[in-house]
């Protein structure tokens, strides 16, 4: 029987949440600290959605705009809401969910939680070779 892998298999389990109002300046400060490419923003409240912010957001919105990243907040320039994606969703469809709506990278959310962060490069370097290498495998 064929193994598929999930989102689980492969997301980075270290996710960044921030609020809303951190400056773009601090927000730089914490994704260098926690050498991560892009910063989940908290909810507000139980009715809201998460955001997120990626480097390239910052680098088009702040720096090519020349605006201060110490007088920006973060809800200015994030997306919201962030596309999120289940755990136990199959790589395959998580591939085909990014490149339907232009995007890389992902927070994978289960019952209200960020778990982590999913990207095209996870999904690539840890999902497609294990497939190929068991599917060599049955062939053999």
């Amino acid at each position: 029987m064929k193994q598929h892998k999930t989102v689980r298999d492969v997301m980075h389990a270290h996710a960044v949440c921030i609020d809303g109002l951190t400056t773009v300046e601090e927000a730089i400060r914490i994704a260098r600290k926690e050498e991560v490419k892009a910063i989940i923003v908290n909810k507000r409240d139980e009715h809201d959605e998460f955001g997120i912010v990626l480097m390239n957001d910052i680098a088009k919105k702040v720096l090519a705009k020349n605006r201060a990243p110490s007088r920006v907040n973060v809800y200015e320039i994030m997306t919201k809401p962030a596309l999120s994606v289940s755990p136990n969703m199959n790589v395959k469809y998580c591939a085909r969910l990014f490149e339907r709506f232009g995007i890389s990278r992902a927070p994978v959310i289960e019952n209200g939680q960020v778990l982590g962060m999913v990207s095209y490069n996870l999904i690539v370097i840890y999902g497609m070779l294990a497939e190929e290498v068991e599917s060599q495998h049955r062939k053999d």
